[in-house]
């Protein structure tokens, strides 16, 4: 009987990169959220205030065939601050952060309890290539509910109004809708990757990501009804992004703190993310 000796074929073909590596992580990611229970009404709910607003600015231009409607002489009107009313919603930043619960507790808490990064870097596939597809997730359902519905609001208050006098009186207002989805995009999508980095446990990462929000408002609350001090609200994150949210729409802050202060402790807490991100990933990287 005849043996013979095994070998193996070596592939000798051309490792080629993709300009779009990020996309399949992405894809994956955003597919694998809808399947979670309940998030698809969570995703839903979330668009709650964004059709309500976009009936309040045809109501605006329609006033006279809603007059019965409206109770005393104030009129709605549309304008940065009814912009900023639906950005700093308490809600809407709710909705916001439940949907990174659901959706990003596990984008990589979920690869460090698999050992899975070793699998990503086996491939033809950076470290940034991986950290953007997990970010790109997030920051496809915070743009849904932010940036598109606020370029909406002035899409349909044109309609309505049948004239560019809106935009012509506001000009800057495009930009501060961009800037403003853009920041708490960037700091929901960061604070949720970073906590997510720091357990193999999702729903220990899913708590945190709650209750370090949702403390930090109770925190604030505490301390400035004993002490009456606005520097107070430098410890509550959505007050950060309230304040900081204010500036961008030329509007006064709701306390009497800079937003300045807010605006770099937001930006601080994205670098540290990033930081802990790239010593994270960095330690399992495999170099091809």
């Amino acid at each position: 009987m005849t043996i013979r000796e095994k070998g193996y074929t070596h592939w000798e073909g051309e490792l080629r990169a993709r300009r779009l590596a990020w996309w399949p992580i992405t894809r994956l990611g955003i597919r694998l959220a809808f399947k979670k229970k309940y998030f698809k009404f969570i995703y839903a709910g979330a668009f709650g205030p964004a059709f309500a607003f976009i009936v309040g600015i045809y109501i605006a231009e329609r006033v006279e065939d809603f007059q019965s409607m409206l109770r005393g002489p104030r009129v709605l009107e549309v304008n940065p601050k009814y912009f900023l009313t639906y950005f700093n919603s308490d809600f809407l930043l709710f909705m916001m952060l439940m949907i990174m619960l659901v959706s990003g507790a596990g984008l990589i808490s979920d690869d460090l309890k698999y050992n899975a990064l070793q699998l990503y870097f086996a491939r033809p596939l950076a470290k940034k290539d991986y950290l953007m597809g997990k970010m790109a997730v997030l920051v496809f359902f915070l743009l849904s509910l932010t940036l598109v519905p606020g370029l909406l609001f002035i899409v349909f208050k044109l309609l309505f109004a049948g004239s560019f006098s809106f935009l012509a009186t506001y000009p800057w207002l495009p930009t501060a809708v961009v800037a403003s989805s853009l920041l708490t995009t960037a700091f929901f999508c960061l604070y949720t990757l970073l906590l997510s980095s720091l357990s193999r446990n999702r729903r220990y990462v899913s708590i945190l990501i709650f209750a370090i929000y949702v403390a930090s408002d109770i925190f604030f609350g505490f301390f400035y009804e004993n002490f009456r001090k606005p520097g107070f609200v430098l410890l509550s994150l959505k007050r950060n992004l309230q304040q900081t949210g204010a500036f961008f729409f030329q509007q006064k802050p709701p306390y009497p703190v800079s937003w300045l202060y807010s605006f770099l402790i937001l930006v601080g807490i994205c670098l540290v993310a990033v930081l802990v991100l790239r010593r994270k990933v960095r330690g399992v990287e495999v170099v091809r």
